[in-house]
């Protein structure tokens, strides 16, 4: 893989393009676009509530979820900073200056499905095979600190069963239907970007599930971590997740 297809792998907004070119994905992305104060204006007029990320970035470092509601205003909530404001042309001045010179997207707001109060997503690990297929190995959920905005586990989120998130939501015959739903929008992504990510073997996907059970596509990590499988009490995934793993990196 050439230097610049790893760098551009990083990129948020390169990888939602690849995507967006696949018509059955395109509608698990939710609206993508560059930050600008138009931009920015229009999607907390339309959603009420948007993402702001770092074009390039980890760990869900960086993320501010900002919401507009007609008698409060604006505000946005970095980690576990809330601030508020009265007009939309102080929301913007405060965001400018938080964002700095970065690269950031604007990302339509999903609200996530809650467990005991606390947002939750989904990982969903994609792997190659021996057999050169693509297959679902791992699905995890991650359970939100209380009073963060993100799910990420290096940002206090707690991986934890699916099976345990949803069956307050579900019954058990949904639950195994949505679950093949998310593994087949997982392998579908997987073989869309290893179109131009040539010698990639492995993905993260991040699903968040909103309040009608639609699955969303939040992120995909190229690096995913294979170690959050191991906090299951079940580690029959995490030996295949880590079998499949040591195979990629031998081939």
């Amino acid at each position: 893989m050439t230097a610049k297809k790893v760098q551009s792998g990083q990129s948020k907004w390169y990888k939602t393009q690849l995507l967006l070119k696949n018509e059955w994905i395109k509608s698990f992305i939710p609206d993508t676009r560059r930050m600008s104060r138009r931009n920015l204006e229009q999607m907390m007029h339309s959603y009420g509530m948007i993402y702001i990320k770092p074009e390039r970035g980890t760990y869900g470092i960086g993320v501010i979820r900002a919401e507009r509601r007609e008698q409060e205003g604006y505000t946005y909530q970095y980690e576990e900073t809330l601030r508020r404001f009265t007009t939309f042309e102080a929301f913007h001045h405060s965001l400018v200056k938080k964002l700095g010179k970065r690269s950031y997207l604007l990302q339509k707001g999903v609200h996530l499905l809650k467990h005991n109060g606390r947002r939750f997503d989904i990982r969903v690990m994609v792997q190659l095979s021996p057999k050169g297929v693509w297959e679902a190995t791992g699905i995890i959920g991650r359970l939100g600190h209380p009073r963060k905005i993100v799910t990420n586990y290096h940002s206090g989120g707690k991986p934890t069963a699916v099976e345990h998130l949803l069956s307050t939501h579900l019954s058990a015959q949904q639950l195994v239907q949505l679950k093949g739903d998310m593994n087949r929008l997982g392998t579908r992504i997987a073989v869309q970007l290893k179109k131009t990510f040539l010698h990639h073997r492995q993905f993260g996907v991040d699903i968040g599930l909103d309040r009608s059970l639609k699955p969303w596509i939040i992120e995909v990590n190229m690096n995913p971590d294979p170690y959050i499988f191991n906090q299951l009490k079940d580690k029959s995934m995490y030996r295949r997740v880590m079998r499949y793993r040591r195979y990629g990196l031998k081939h």
